[in-house]
This record gives C-alpha cells, sequence and structure tokens, in this order.
C-alpha cells in the first residue's frame, strides 16, 4: 500500500496543532463546566468511587484503589493529579463543602502534604452522594471513556451551583481561572430568588448572597468592591486575618493579640512564612511591643499568640501586621467556565442562569424516564386488576394450553384455535380477550397469591398511587411553574441537611496605615562578607567590636534605620535594599544572603561598590571598566525607589571594575593589565549621566584591560605595589587622559 505524504506549511501545522492542544487543556483539564462546576479529573474520580461504591456509610477504600481504577478507566494522564484531586476535595481548609471523606493523613492547612496514597483511604461525603450523584442513571448523558472500553457520565447531576459553592482553580493555555467558594445556604437562598425573580438586579442577589464565604474564615475588607466584582466576573477581593485581643488575667500575665483566622491565600506555606516576616519585623525593632512569637495551632483551628508589653499600642500593632505581612492580602476573581463548549467569563446571573437551564434540562430528562416507567406500570397494573376480575376463564385459558406460546396469542389476540378448554362455555369470552404484550406477560407471570382479598385491594391502591404519580410528573413536565417549585423544594431539603453558619466576615474595613518614618530613627552599620552574607548590627556592638568587624567583613557601612543600601555591580547594576529589609544580627551571626533581600545574583555578579543611599547626595562617583571607559556621575542620579536599575551603560563584553566617591580628590591614575600607568587631572573626565558609557581614559594594546583606578588628592603621598615592585603614583608624570601612560619597569 503506497504511503499518503500530505505537503503542508510547517508554520500553520504547528498552530494548528498547538491551538487543537490549547483547547484540549481548556475544556478537557483545566476550567471547569459550568453546569456542574467540576472538572473532568474530577467528575471521574467522584464516578469512580460510585461505581466502587464507596457510599458514606461503606468502610474507607485504599486512595491507590481509587485513583488505579480511575486512571485505567476514565483519566489516563498520570496518577499524581488524580491522587492530588482526591485529596484536595477531602480537605475542609480548601474546599467550601469537601465531597470525599479522607482516613489518614491528607495534608494539613500549614502546608503538610498527604501522605502517599498507599496509606491513605478514602470514601464519599453524604453531601457527594446525596447532592452529586443522586439519579445519576435518569439525568445526564454518558460518553463513551478515551478507549471506547466504558461509559461516563458528560456531567454529573449536580443538584447546587457547585462553581459558587466549592469555587475553582485552574491554569490553562494563556487563560485561568480563579472563583472563591460561597457559602451553602446563602447560594441556596439566591437561587431561590433568582428563579422567583429572574429580572432581579446583582445588587439584590447580593442583599441575599452577601459574597465569598471562606473555609478559613478571616475577613473581606474591600465589601463595596463586590457588586463590580460579581457583574463583570472579575476582580480582586482584600482578605484580612481575624485578630482577637486577649487580656492577661493575672497581674503576670501578658496581653495577647491573638490570629484566629487567616486569609484564604496564606493556606500552606504561608502561614510559616507569615511567622518569619512577624519574627523580622520584631528583630527590626517595628513591632517593638511584642515580646513573644507562639505557634499555638491544632486541628481545633488557627491560633497563633503574639504577646505584647504592658500598654502596647493594638491598633499600630494591626496597622503593621496588615501591612508588612499576608495577613492582608488580595484573592483575584476570574470566574472563567466552560459555557456552551467554549471558556466563558460568568457574571453571578449568569453562573446562576446556567445552573438553572442544566436542572431543568436534568429534571425534564428525570421526571420523562420516572414517567415512562410510571405508565408501563399503569399498563401492567390495569391489566393484572382485569385479569383478577375474570380469573377463572385466564385459569382455563392456561389448562387448556400447550404451550407459554399459545396461551399468550389467546390472551393477546383472542386465538383460541391451539386452545382445548376442559370446561364448556369459555371459548366465546376467550375471544375477546386483548391484553397488551407486557400486560400478557405479567398475568402468565404472576403469583397465585395475588388472588388473595388483600393482595387485590393493594394491586388497586398500587394502581391508584400510579395514576397520582403519573399526573404529578405529567404536571411537572408541562408547567415551568410546577418545575421551579420542583427545584426549590430540592434545593430547600438540601439546605436543612448540609448547611452550614457563614464563616467569614465582610466589611469595609479601614485602609491599614503604618508611616515608615515614624519609626525611632537610629544609627546601625551594614556589614558583608566576602561570601555575600549581609546584616544589620547596633552602632553600640559596631563601635566595641570595631577592628573584628572590619578585619572580617570587607563592606562596612554605616547608616540609619531608615536608609537604604545601595550595591553597584560590575555588570552595571545598581541594587537597592532599604535597611528596615535587612535582618539584625548579633556579632557572631552569619547573617542572610544578599540574593535574597533584592535581585542581586552572586553566581553571575560581583559586588564593587557600596553605600548608603544619603551619602550620595551632592557627590561625584567615578565610573572605569575594563575597556578603560570612565566618567564621573552626580549622586543624585541614583535616587530612585525601583529595587534594580541600570547604573551605567556597558559595551559588549565591557565590566566595570571600579567606582569611586571622588571627594578632595583632583587627580586619577589608571593602571592597566600590562603594568601601564596613567595620571592626568580629574577634571579632564566628562560629568555625564548614569545611563551614557563615558569617555575613553587610556588608550589600550592589543588584549590589554584597565585593572585598577587610583585617585590623589593636592597634598597626598600614595604609594602601590605592582609586582613586588613600589610604585610612588605621586611622582608619576602627569599626562592627558587618552594617553598611552607610562610603562613600569620591574
Amino acid at each position: 500500500m503506497a504511503e499518503k505524504i500530505i505537503t503542508t506549511e510547517y508554520s500553520e501545522e504547528m498552530q494548528r496543532s498547538y491551538m487543537n492542544y490549547s483547547m484540549s487543556v481548556i475544556t478537557a483539564r483545566a476550567i471547569p463546566d459550568a453546569r456542574d462546576g467540576l472538572k473532568p479529573v474530577q467528575r471521574r474520580v467522584l464516578y469512580d468511587m460510585s461505581e466502587l461504591r464507596l457510599g458514606s456509610d461503606k468502610p474507607h477504600r485504599k486512595s491507590a484503589r481509587i485513583v488505579g481504577d480511575t486512571m485505567g478507566k476514565y483519566h489516563p494522564h498520570g496518577d499524581s493529579s488524580i491522587y492530588e484531586t482526591l485529596v484536595v476535595m477531602s480537605q475542609v481548609f480548601k474546599k467550601g463543602m469537601p465531597l470525599v471523606n479522607g482516613h489518614g493523613n491528607f495534608g494539613s492547612i500549614e502546608g503538610d502534604g498527604a501522605a502517599a496514597m498507599r496509606y491513605t483511604e478514602a470514601r464519599l461525603e453524604k453531601f457527594a452522594e446525596e447532592v452529586y450523584l443522586k439519579d445519576l442513571d435518569k439525568t445526564v448523558p454518558f460518553v463513551p471513556n478515551y478507549d471506547e472500553t466504558e461509559k461516563e457520565p458528560e456531567v454529573l447531576p449536580v443538584r447546587v451551583p457547585n462553581l459558587l459553592i466549592n469555587g475553582a482553580e485552574g491554569i490553562a493555555v494563556g487563560m485561568s481561572t480563579s472563583i472563591p467558594p460561597h457559602n451553602l445556604g446563602e447560594v441556596v437562598d439566591t437561587v431561590m430568588a433568582y428563579i422567583d425573580n429572574p429580572e432581579c438586579t446583582t445588587k439584590e442577589l447580593l442583599d441575599i448572597l452577601h459574597g465569598p464565604d471562606f473555609p478559613t474564615g478571616g475577613i473581606i475588607a474591600n465589601k463595596s468592591d463586590l457588586l463590580n466584582i460579581y457583574e463583570t466576573g472579575s476582580g480582586r477581593i482584600k482578605l484580612r486575618a481575624k485578630l482577637e485581643v486577649e487580656l492577661g488575667k493575672r497581674r503576670v500575665d501578658k496581653d495577647k493579640l491573638i490570629i484566629s483566622e487567616i486569609p484564604y491565600t496564606m493556606i500552606g506555606a504561608g502561614i510559616n512564612k507569615c511567622l518569619v516576616d512577624i519574627a523580622d519585623l520584631v528583630e527590626s525593632k517595628k513591632l517593638t511591643d511584642v515580646v513573644d512569637i507562639s505557634n499555638q495551632s491544632n486541628k481545633e483551628g488557627i491560633r497563633i499568640v503574639l504577646e505584647l508589653k504592658k500598654d502596647a499600642d493594638i491598633e499600630k500593632i494591626k496597622n503593621i501586621l496588615y501591612k508588612k505581612t499576608k495577613l492582608e492580602d488580595t484573592f483575584g476573581v476570574n470566574m472563567l467556565a466552560i459555557a456552551g463548549g467554549r471558556p466563558e467569563t460568568l457574571t453571578l446571573k449568569g453562573i446562576l442562569k446556567n445552573y438553572l437551564d442544566f436542572q431543568y434540562e436534568n429534571n425534564t430528562r428525570k421526571y420523562n424516564v420516572l414517567l415512562e416507567k410510571e405508565l408501563e406500570k399503569k399498563e401492567i397494573r390495569e391489566g393484572l386488576i382485569k385479569a383478577c376480575d375474570v380469573i377463572d376463564l385466564i385459569i382455563a385459558i392456561l389448562r387448556g394450553s400447550k404451550n407459554l406460546k399459545d396461551a399468550k396469542a389467546c390472551l393477546m389476540e383472542g386465538d383460541i384455535s391451539n386452545i382445548h378448554f376442559k370446561t364448556p362455555g369459555f371459548d366465546e369470552d376467550a375471544r375477546k380477550l386483548r391484553f397488551t404484550e407486557k400486560q400478557a406477560s405479567a398475568i402468565l407471570e404472576m403469583r397465585l397469591y395475588k388472588l388473595i382479598g388483600l393482595e387485590i385491594l393493594a394491586l388497586e391502591k398500587e394502581y391508584k398511587e400510579t395514576l397520582r404519580k403519573i399526573k404529578e410528573y405529567e404536571k411537572i413536565l408541562s408547567s415551568k411553574l410546577t418545575m421551579d417549585d420542583v427545584i426549590k423544594k430540592d434545593l430547600e431539603e438540601i439546605k436543612a441537611e448540609f448547611a452550614t453558619p457563614r464563616r467569614t466576615l465582610i466589611e469595609d474595613g479601614k485602609e491599614a496605615v503604618y508611616d515608615e518614618t515614624a519609626v525611632e530613627i537610629r544609627e546601625v552599620v551594614f556589614v558583608m562578607d566576602k561570601f555575600g552574607y549581609g546584616k544589620l548590627v547596633d552602632r553600640a556592638t559596631y563601635d566595641r567590636n570595631q577592628e573584628t568587624i572590619e578585619g572580617e567583613n570587607p563592606h562596612v557601612i554605616p547608616c540609619l534605620n531608615t536608609d537604604k543600601i545601595c550595591l553597584f555591580t560590575d555588570t552595571g547594576l545598581l541594587h537597592q535594599v532599604k535597611a528596615s529589609d535587612i535582618p539584625f544580627g548579633k556579632m557572631r551571626d552569619k547573617g542572610t544572603p544578599v540574593d535574597n533581600l533584592c535581585k542581586f545574583d552572586g553566581t553571575k555578579e560581583r559586588p564593587i561598590f557600596i553605600i548608603n543611599a544619603s551619602a550620595l547626595v551632592g557627590r561625584r562617583l567615578l565610573f572605569a571598566t575594563k575597556g578603560a571607559m570612565v566618567k564621573l556621575v552626580p549622586g543624585e542620579e541614583f535616587e530612585t525607589n525601583n529595587r534594580m536599575v541600570a547604573a551605567t551603560k556597558l559595551q559588549d563584553g565591557d565590566m566595570v571594575v571600579s567606582i569611586q566617591l571622588t571627594d578632595g580628590r583632583t587627580e586619577a591614575v589608571l593602571q592597566t593589565t600590562n603594568g601601564v600607568f596613567l595620571r592626568f587631572d580629574l577634571e579632564e573626565i566628562s560629568t555625564l549621566k548614569k545611563n551614557s558609557k563615558g569617555v575613553r581614559g587610556i588608550k589600550l594594546g592589543r588584549g590589554e584591560e584597565l585593572e585598577q583606578v587610583y585617585l590623589l588628592g593636592t597634598d597626598s603621598e600614595q604609594t602601590v605595589m605592582y609586582k613586588e615592585k613600589q610604585v610612588h603614583l605621586n611622582r608619576l608624570k602627569i599626562g592627558k587622559r587618552d594617553g598611552k601612560g607610562s610603562k613600569v619597569r620591574l
């Protein structure tokens, strides 16, 4: 068979393939469906658990079994994503309403990971059973799985707006979703209000819904922004921790500030990071009223205790904590979901409309199935009741039949050609029989005890109940108002059984105000060793140990605790660090890597010159590069709030070799790698902007580079050693900038 070769444009094929991949990730992996609020992996895990009969009243089953079964049958994308989904659906601190009941170590709010799947067990929560998986066979359509060996539900028949109740998070290609969780009871009330009045405004709905309800509690501090968020489907929610004051009971007891609830965004490593940040604030003397920090959290909830000094300013402490730590954070809202087969950013009313359309569709399918079953029961019971009235005739037909086929033909068509009645007189009545096939089958399968009087009465009672149900189902299917009542009644029952009180407080909180300039200004010293570890020490500590500190640290910079440290590197960059962000250290403390305090990368650059920002004002810096480009730059050029800026412009392959203050200096001496020295007047160097390359300082030979720069005063005597030879810089012949200089002869 000849090969089929397709000629195509490479770029077009790549674009088409990438678009197909993107849409697959968006619609079939990362973004939830607006109907049931679930991603495919969540839906498949829940369905597989229902297939494994892991109900809330059944024993737990190994998580590895659930993961393996789900992966083999429905979700062939790796076990880690499936197990992570199972874990998250069981975590009460992440989900508004957990769907899985986990047994074993399923992680903690402080960021501890779950145990391996072979150690943990799981089963469905009752909420998932009743609200997510009930009537699965009567409502949603089923589709083939990935290899067409199994069937799986296209969506789950979720009876509540899961997109709101449990929220959603997902990152796809070029888009992401982030929907906060809400309170079940409030969502149910909001849906019922929307059913009663679909034309109501978002503001009216928010009077009932109020806003998100996070499992971690906390405070939403920008209530006035919520209306715009729910009307547009995107925005930012300001979250705060809940802080409570606990007064000391006895004279010796200290007052305490208790962090009892945290922002939802702090789940995981954020708690330990927050504790470190608070400790740094205490060490840097910004939280002077806090004397001790302890984390007393347990399975009952969060409890972080800050012990306070007597007469501490509580409001000031709260403002500092909100301003300088993650106890105040933002939650980005983007209510993106798959609606009608494509991704769409939904408003609150859009979510409710998609949910209700789905409920109408599900209920229509469900009650059609139920109606069909009841009509079938009606047909059979009518036949049985009629058969009871002519039971003697039925018995005569059965006694006179040779086989089941002849008896059934007589019951359905009145055909008595193969019936031999043992008692005459039944022929005429038998010819009139016209039972349906289902009725005839039911009569032939009927047991004799059904002829007991009470059984006949029960049959008639069941028949009346069937007629009642048929009437009820037909009314529901023919009337939208009745369908609405059914949905509302269903929601009320769910609310009565599963609703919980609201956990998150919603308010328009005051802006946290913290004026860093109000911090007590004092002298400190920044020290950095040759390995790039820096710290602040008290001035008193420095004065007592000046010789030792300067002997061990190449960079010792006196400054104020409100100043900024400027770090110039050989790559021409300027990194700035607030002194207030640098942890204090004791005499023998190693300090903190400067890489952790700013964007300095010790593997790619090295510090050339370090100074505090205030010391630059009114002074000039001399820049020199290995390519012998020099310039003078006013210190004011480096006044910036950016943490990293370009301090100079470099030619390709060039690097900075020297940056110095020119205070009181009048001359410069340049030294090259070949031992050439050039002395000239400092004023020959142009004063330029920081983003200029500079001017040539000395003519270099082939392979020669500038190595050192020395600044001389008018009356100073300065000597340097070059290859074991002493060079008197002041005795060098004065030349012109951009000259060849004097060669030191060894």
